[in-house]
């Protein structure tokens, strides 16, 4: 055990950089306890990072979050298919298993730790006016960072796709991928249609519950809203928040997806591996190979079939711009070389909340973190599953609500409700002000002389924004962060939508239920609003786009859409137009935001992606063509007889036929298309 202590005392140096007494105690007890008993409660193993890597697959897949572990799982069924999955970061930690300690992951050494650029629209109460981004630079990707709800979205989502132009992406199509991921333990959802049981990943609601996630359902109710499931018929409601949780700990779609394949043959992954570009044939247009940087050696690994994109919202697009698919002008500018231009990195959306509205409350039934006693918190967590560390990173009650910019006669609501039995001043300044990103002068005037009370928070947040941001290179540089414009509030309706979903809180905060906890709003002023009166609709769309939060959500940059929408970047079957062997599986190619957290979406578009792969390759004639002769390049050639479409049958087939009026240049129709074709067709024998 004391070796074990020692062990976890390194982690956590490694990755956070700094241990310290009272505030470490309970991770450090945690991660110590939990790294004891790991590998008798987890029944697979951690996957192998492997070394000795095969020159060619059948398969590349980039990424590994939350769509990449699951396209990786899926094609790797196929054992004649060789799959290889890239991830940039190393594997989780233990401390990443304790659900309640994910903020103790943002800005760590598992995070990318992106930030925005400055905005006097946005993020005003903020260091520099940027606004933290965290993403999973993990296995198991932004699903190891986040906050492990589970919310599907809205079915009005995936119809309004299907509308757009995109066939099979209508809610009834995807509901079967929902459940197929799924094994929802819920006892009262056991014969629900909606929900799947025996799936990889694990949903279930936290063991552990305070007094204030019941208040607040009944006060949902007492405003007339029914107390419902939100991932079922219908989205208006309130509900317990459901989580991607198994035996109280994070259920990751690494540990859901990729630990049970560990032993396939037909598998390998790299950690520890930064894709620095797409290589990508400019005569023929077909992705031939990925490169990369592994411990100081770069690897440039080939793929038979298709190289998959599963990176995310902010390095798919990165990545896709420095293999040279992006905006002409963009790319120009940076000196790459324009091999098609697309609209990439256009297109972003987050969903944005208004942080900081907190409620006090006289009785010690909210999470003050000095008042629990860690020896006894720790033990409750690691030896029966329950506790509040198994909190979904605190967040308990969720809630879907119209305001009078909704249309009531459709169930589409466009405010989400995140509720927690603690706020920004729970844990004495500690971690969750560094997280924000807020600025010291704001907490100390706001939020310090509340420390370690017992206070609660509503954060309304913005379902459908109609601002759009941007994500953009910030040179050549692969190991440059690229540039993120959030363009919160840019549509000032955003800003007045969230305004009246802060005063519907106050509504449910103001409800009968709550009196027996004394509860009423801290009705400190932020300093740069004090201008306003307090509650007024000026001050509260100062509040928001002071603490304008961002709830882990970019999609969007790789737009899905049909030949004739100019800002497409995949086609319905998620193949990037005017590239061959390349697609893009991940929150990207998101028309349109889902209506509500979006890791859940994420994994669909995975197993539906996944599955779109199989149909074109298993079952697509013009997928099949002859053995090509150069099979015997390398030990990792692969086998079987199915390659990329016949030059002939290429050009018949309605994907290229759809792509050709899509060219920006149509000039260079004759080069992108045709000779593509009759290039491909010679290289092929």
């Amino acid at each position: 055990m004391v070796l074990n202590l020692l062990f976890i005392t390194t982690v956590i140096k490694s990755t956070f950089g700094v241990v310290t007494t009272g505030l470490w105690l309970i991770p450090l007890m945690l991660a110590a306890i939990t790294y004891y008993r790991y590998d008798a409660v987890d029944p697979e193993s951690r996957p192998l990072d492997q070394l000795n890597l095969w020159p060619e697959y059948d398969f590349i897949v980039v990424g590994s979050g939350s769509a990449g572990a699951v396209v990786a799982n899926r094609l790797s069924e196929v054992r004649k298919w060789k799959v290889l999955l890239i991830e940039a970061g190393p594997d989780e930690n233990e401390i990443s298993d304790v659900p309640s300690l994910a903020a103790y992951l943002q800005l760590s050494k598992l995070d990318w730790a992106y930030k925005t650029e400055p905005s006097n629209k946005a993020c005003l109460g903020m260091q520099n006016n940027r606004c933290n981004w965290p993403r999973g630079r993990v296995l198991g990707g932004s699903s190891v960072l986040n906050y492990m709800l589970y919310v599907r979205g809205n079915r009005h989502d995936y119809d309004h796709w299907e509308s757009l132009g995109n066939p099979g992406w209508g809610y009834e199509q995807v509901l079967h991928y929902f459940k197929k991921s799924e094994d929802n333990r819920n006892p009262y959802l056991a014969n629900s249609a909606y929900h799947g049981r025996g799936g990889l990943l694990t949903v279930q609601e936290s063991p552990w519950h305070s007094p204030l996630v019941a208040a607040f359902v009944e006060a949902g109710t007492q405003l007339g809203y029914d107390n419902r499931d939100i991932n079922g018929a219908k989205q208006a409601g309130f509900m317990i928040a459901q989580g991607t949780i198994r035996r109280g700990s994070r259920c990751s779609t690494a540990k859901a997806f990729l630990r049970p394949i560990r032993q396939r043959k037909n598998f390998h992954l790299s950690m520890n591996s930064h894709v620095t570009r797409v290589i990508i044939e400019p005569g023929t247009m077909r992705a031939q190979a990925v490169e990369f940087v592994k411990h100081g050696k770069v690897y440039r690994i080939a793929a038979r079939r298709e190289i998959v994109l599963a990176a995310g919202a902010i390095n798919t697009p990165q990545l896709m711009m420095l293999s040279g698919l992006g905006p002409r002008k963009h790319l120009e500018k940076h000196g790459i070389r324009v091999l098609q231009d697309l609209p990439v990195g256009e297109n972003m959306q987050d969903h944005v909340g208004m942080g900081g509205l907190s409620f006090l409350v006289d009785k010690p039934v909210a999470i003050v973190q000095d008042r629990f006693n860690p020896t006894a918190v720790t033990f409750q967590y690691v030896l029966r599953e329950r506790g509040p560390m198994t909190t979904l990173g605190g967040v308990e009650g969720l809630a879907f609500v119209h305001t009078p910019y909704s249309n009531r006669s459709i169930d589409w609501p466009d405010i989400q409700f995140h509720m927690a039995p603690a706020s920004i001043n729970s844990d004495n300044g500690a971690r969750v002000k560094k997280v924000l990103g807020l600025k010291e002068s704001v907490y100390q005037e706001v939020y310090h002389p509340i420390a370690n009370k017992d206070t609660w928070t509503i954060m309304p947040l913005l379902l459908r924004p109609r601002s759009r941001g941007t994500v953009r290179l910030r040179s050549p540089n692969p190991f440059h962060y690229p540039l993120i414009n959030a363009n919160y509030f840019d549509d000032p309706l955003d800003a007045k939508t969230l305004v009246e979903g802060a005063k519907i809180a106050l509504r449910v905060a103001e409800a009968k239920v709550f009196k027996q906890f004394g509860s009423r709003l801290w009705r400190k002023p932020l300093p740069n609003c004090k201008q306003h009166k307090f509650l007024s609709d000026a001050y509260l769309e100062c509040h928001v786009r002071t603490i304008s939060m961002t709830i882990y959500h970019p999609c969007g940059t790789a737009k899905m859409g049909p030949a004739w929408d100019p800002e497409a970047v995949v086609d319905p079957r998620l193949r990037v137009y005017g590239v061959r062997g390349l697609r893009v599986i991940d929150a990207s190619i998101m028309p349109t935001i889902s209506s509500g957290n979006t890791n859940a979406p994420v994994i669909m578009i995975g197993e539906k992606g996944a599955d779109l792969i199989k149909e074109d390759w298993l079952k697509n004639p013009e997928y099949k063509v002859k053995r090509h002769s150069s099979a015997g390049t390398g030990s990792g050639s692969g086998s079987g007889d199915e390659r990329a479409p016949t030059a002939d049958k290429l050009m018949q087939s309605s994907w290229a036929s759809e792509r050709a009026p899509r060219l920006r240049d149509q000039s260079m129709c004759d080069h992108r298309i045709e000779p593509a074709a009759k290039q491909y067709k010679e290289s092929d024998r």
